[in-house]
């Protein structure tokens, strides 16, 4: 489901910032933060509901981290040392995955960004380090490597052998080239990678998740250097084979769909010959709310594995196109065991990232990574 930061998405009427913030999550940042001599928790709660409505999501996180900065001291560590007492305790260590903790405890990491980034890292750093455990901190790690790459850096290669799969997970998420919703990072995207060397053989998935998930922004730009690691960390035998597998196809995605010749090889599939491919579609003209129904055979000389995809070409008002990847399936073809699919793909009228347009489009048939056949069709809009 797609969702900016503003928070909104999901249907009509949903708001992702509500569910986050509200009456009952802020009540509860009261009561924690009331544990502080001398803070008002009824005052930061009114403040706070009021300052609510008409804000996005990381606004309102921004609005609480104002109410909240406002009855600590302003002296970066003692503020440092405010917010560390008023924390909830960890998150359970034990449940190794999907344990992302309440946005609501993101505050410290906004405040350390604020108060401590230019005076105070290293405290800061201290402060991400545990608040990190209650929240994850990747949002606010960045500016600390564009700020402190260096200082920063020597602080991970300590957190990657961390005892809390939290903060291992923080060493790579917050070094991610494209991390959704946050800052840029100046580091050159192949520096991390001696971290990734450490934590691709992590017992969690959490963890190894975001290794994968960093691989695949790094094929973006590297795709011969994901592969090459992905080769090295097979021969070295430190993680286990099927978790191994789940991570290189995860790392490869991206590029499984642009067709990375390297990537498609690590996976198992070579370059195509003497392979026939036939596209037919049911019908050559579709109105937004159809399907466009197709079927895809494949018979081949020899026995060759295929990863086979198919990639639409959308019209676009002023003559502008866009496209959009689509897994089929998978399997071996051979002389005598030909391959069909048959797929229906909706054209939903009101998709989150693109709408639908009348005029020309296409479809393509992508077998391991090369384009073998093709078919326009129209649309009504």
């Amino acid at each position: 489901m797609a969702r900016g930061p503003d928070g909104k998405g999901g249907g009509a009427g949903f708001s992702l910032a509500d569910q986050l913030f509200n009456e009952r999550t802020v009540a509860q940042l009261g009561r924690e933060y009331r544990a502080l001599p001398g803070f008002d928790g009824d005052a930061f709660v009114a403040q706070a509901l009021a300052g609510l409505p008409g804000r996005g999501l990381l606004e309102r996180l921004d609005h609480l981290a104002d109410c909240v900065a406002a009855q600590l001291p302003q002296d970066f560590p003692a503020m440092a040392g405010s917010l560390e007492a008023a924390m909830p305790p960890p998150l359970d260590p034990t449940r190794g995955d999907d344990d992302f903790g309440q946005f609501i405890h993101a505050v410290p990491g906004i405040l350390a960004v604020r108060h401590g980034l230019e005076h105070h890292p290293d405290r800061a750093l201290d402060l991400l380090h545990t608040a990190t455990r209650r929240f994850s901190m990747e949002f606010y790690i960045r500016p600390f490597l564009n700020r402190w790459p260096d200082r920063t850096l020597d602080r991970l290669r300590q957190w990657v052998e961390d005892e809390n799969y939290h903060v291992r997970r923080l060493v790579r998420e917050g070094t991610r080239p494209r991390l959704p919703w946050a800052r840029n990072i100046t580091l050159d995207p192949l520096v991390p990678l001696e971290f990734l060397d450490r934590l691709h053989a992590d017992p969690t998935r959490y963890v190894t998740r975001s290794v994968a998930n960093h691989l695949n922004d790094i094929t973006k730009v590297a795709p011969g250097a994901v592969t090459d690691r992905l080769r090295s960390w097979a021969k070295s035998g430190l993680q286990a084979p099927q978790e191994l597998s789940w991570m290189t196809r995860h790392a490869l995605r991206t590029a499984v769909k642009r067709g990375e010749p390297g990537a498609l090889r690590l996976l198992g599939y070579g370059a195509v010959s003497e392979i026939d491919v036939t596209l037919t579609l049911a019908a050559d003209t579709v109105a937004v709310g159809e399907r466009l129904q197709f079927g895809v055979s494949i018979r081949a000389a020899k026995k060759t594995q295929v990863l086979v995809d198919y990639r639409l070409h959308f019209s676009r008002p002023g003559g502008r196109t866009g496209t959009k990847v689509f897994k089929l399936g998978a399997g071996e073809v051979g002389p005598d065991a030909p391959a069909e699919w048959r797929k229906s793909h909706l054209l939903k009228p009101d998709a989150t990232t693109f709408r639908w347009h009348a005029g020309a489009h296409r479809v393509v048939v992508q077998v391991n990574g090369q384009d073998l056949a093709e078919a326009e069709f129209q649309v009504l809009a």
